[in-house]
């Protein structure tokens, strides 16, 4: 298994945009599985659930990696993905809506750090649109490691990332600002 796989078609993502994968990928990070372990952790229909599971191996997303009797289990091809598509019509639905649940993550996150928020629907507003602006200006690098095919691990591309972030970090500074008025560290 990769650290990372870098996502740049803009086919896979519209792939990754069904909830049905989307959340097969989620069940295989805890551990690889069965269709039938996929079927019932998901509620779904083996014949479902098979369909599904064709479709993310034939995308390179998840893996074969062993057989149980006459079952085969699988595993994702890589602990992390990261979807960096280039905005196009197809998956610009799927991108801002995985924002848009990404940056309710990091707002919870912030409360549940007992960090105080004065206004909550505008801190999330700054960090969809931060996370956005800093994904659209990332999408050359990004685009060049995956075509190199430079294989990364996941504290590689976490360094990589902030680095992304550093570059863009004055085209942020009005953003922070506002953000930094919104909420309240101790």
């Amino acid at each position: 298994m990769k650290d990372v796989i870098i996502i740049t078609d803009p086919e896979v993502v519209k792939l990754l945009s069904d909830q049905t994968r989307f959340k097969i990928l989620k069940l295989l990070r805890q551990r690889p599985m069965s269709i039938n372990e996929l079927s019932d952790a998901t509620s779904k229909d083996r014949t479902t659930i098979y369909r599904h599971v064709k479709a993310l191996e034939k995308a390179g997303l998840i893996e074969e990696v062993e057989s149980r009797g006459n079952e085969k289990v699988y595993a994702r091809a890589a602990r992390l993905f990261l979807i960096k598509a280039d905005p196009h019509e197809s998956v610009e639905e799927f991108r801002q809506a995985y924002i848009q649940i990404e940056a309710e993550k990091l707002v919870n996150i912030l409360e549940m750090l007992g960090i105080r928020i004065k206004d909550r629907k505008k801190l999330l507003e700054l960090a969809r649109e931060v996370m956005n602006t800093i994904e659209l200006n990332s999408q050359p690098v990004i685009k060049k490691i995956s075509s190199a095919g430079i294989d990364m691990s996941e504290i590689e591309l976490f360094h990589l990332l902030n680095m992304l972030v550093f570059l863009q970090s004055c085209e942020l500074c009005e953003m922070a600002k506002e953000v930094k008025e919104l909420i309240e560290l101790d």
